[in-house]
């Protein structure tokens, strides 16, 4: 599996992980703003990435 494939896999694991954290919650929650945290991190690697590939093609 390409790095590409894996963030993609890894993207939707934190966007059901971030779904799941604000069932009951406000988004302003504590837990909810770290999934989302952790899923921007993860959304940026993959800007990156796709930023590169398209320079380099």
């Amino acid at each position: 599996m390409s790095e590409i494939e894996e963030l993609i896999k890894r993207i939707e694991e934190l966007r059901l992980n971030m779904i799941k954290a604000k069932e009951g919650r406000s988004y302003t929650d504590p837990e909810v703003v770290a999934a989302s945290q952790a899923l921007d991190e993860v959304l940026d690697k993959y800007q990156e990435m796709l930023m590169k590939k398209s320079k380099k093609d």
